[in-house]
């Protein structure tokens, strides 16, 4: 009798849908590649993001913020994100290096958008702090606006901008006509 009363209590416990634990940020490494530009993550200043997806045993890298809340939102990405981790500019050193092991909530992370500063990739970037007065500061001294992961535009991640870099000329022109 004992042993159906185990028996019965092993088989309910086995029902009960599983709660997996939320996975904890990664240091990130000279490994970690960005999921969609394959470049190294490391070599690519500004803020950072990784996404932990089930069924994969490493997160996902992404060479800036931008990059990560686009993922989020396309329909086209369909896996189950189970945490998302931006750089805490908060707690960076500067912007070339904002740490390996600075991490914090991409839900819970105050964004600047709109500033003077562009991502790893070239593109405008979602400025993440942990600290809103942090935030503020940099909205202060770069310009920009402050807002939650929520209120951050989709045009702002996934329409197209133009990455050309600062002082380079257009195909076609010579120094001289693309400085005019």
């Amino acid at each position: 009798m004992r042993f159906l009363a185990v028996l019965a209590t092993a088989l309910l416990a086995a029902c009960q849908p599983q709660t997996a634990e939320k996975p904890r940020p990664v240091s990130m490494t000279a490994e970690a590649t960005g999921h969609y530009c394959q470049m190294i993550v490391l070599e690519h200043e500004g803020p950072k993001a990784q996404a932990h997806v089930a069924g994969l045993d490493h997160p996902l890298w992404f060479s800036q913020v931008r990059d990560v809340i686009a993922f989020l939102r396309m329909p086209e990405e369909t896996g189950e994100v189970r945490a998302v981790y931006v750089s805490d500019m908060s707690k960076a050193s500067s912007w070339t290096e904002p740490g390996p092991d600075n991490w914090t909530d991409a839900q819970t992370a105050h964004y600047v958008i709109g500033s003077e500063r562009r991502g790893g990739m070239g593109a405008p970037e979602a400025v993440p702090f942990s600290e809103k007065a942090e935030a503020e500061a940099f909205a202060e001294a770069h310009g920009g606006e402050i807002v939650s992961l929520a209120d951050i535009p989709d045009a702002y991640v996934l329409a197209p901008v133009d990455v050309t870099p600062t002082g380079a000329t257009e195909a076609g022109k010579d120094e001289g006509e693309a400085s005019r």
